[in-house]
């Protein structure tokens, strides 16, 4: 049987973009605009039509509290917090405070800073510093992979049932599935998207978006 799918060239990337909700959105455009003034590090920016599925979807389920795990300048997290509910609240944990700032510029120009936290420092020592009672709807995943087992692992049991937890970067560039990977995040995330697979307490499938997202919903 044929495997059905289709190959994106850039024509067809820029109609894909084009069809979103939000395609002209000044804010969006112009946060694309200052990161990509960073250089290369603008990389670590999701693609646009990340950003309005992640909307889309904190939106679809009627999130209350979600958490990002890197933020860089704020793509991201201005895109989930539009999604989230009037007095939703976005806890983004991320160390840089040179990048971030960027992210409060625009979070600001887009009305939402109301609904965001920003708490910096290390990933896994901030999560493990949450307080106890916070459970959340909805998490995002983007920051370093030999890690995102780690978050996983202290996430999941604060995501509420039929909650929704997104990693970034699971295709590693398209790397996957050619043969050994040699570099530490690479095998990570190989590693976990086998795990995420065969994980009983999660229903998931790994979406071809941009370099990969893996969607778990908690059972």
């Amino acid at each position: 049987m044929k495997l059905k799918y289709i190959s994106l060239n850039d024509r067809l990337f820029r109609y894909v973009c084009g069809c979103r909700s939000d395609a002209d959105d000044p804010i969006l455009e112009a946060l694309r605009t200052t990161t990509e003034s960073l250089g290369d590090i603008s990389r670590m920016q999701i693609s646009q039509e990340q950003g309005s599925f992640l909307t889309l979807l904190a939106s679809a389920i009627s999130a209350k509290s979600a958490v990002e795990v890197g933020t860089f300048t704020g793509y991201s997290s201005l895109c989930i917090a539009r999604g989230l509910a009037p007095r939703g609240r976005l806890i983004c944990i991320d160390q840089s405070e040179e990048w971030t700032d960027i992210a409060r510029k625009y979070w600001k120009q887009a009305g939402v800073q109301h609904k965001i936290e920003l708490r910096l420092g290390p990933a896994v020592a901030t999560l493990k510093k949450l307080e106890r009672p916070l459970r959340f709807d909805f998490a995002f995943i983007d920051a370093d992979k030999t890690e995102y087992d780690d978050y996983y692992e202290l996430l999941l049991p604060r995501i509420r049932q039929n909650g929704l937890m997104l990693f970034d970067n699971m295709l590693w560039g398209g790397r996957l599935g050619s043969g050994r990977i040699r570099q530490p995040g690479g095998r990570a995330i190989e590693k976990l998207n086998r795990k995420l697979a065969h994980d009983k307490r999660v229903e998931t499938v790994l979406l071809p978006f941009a370099d990969g997202i893996h969607l778990c919903r908690k059972r």
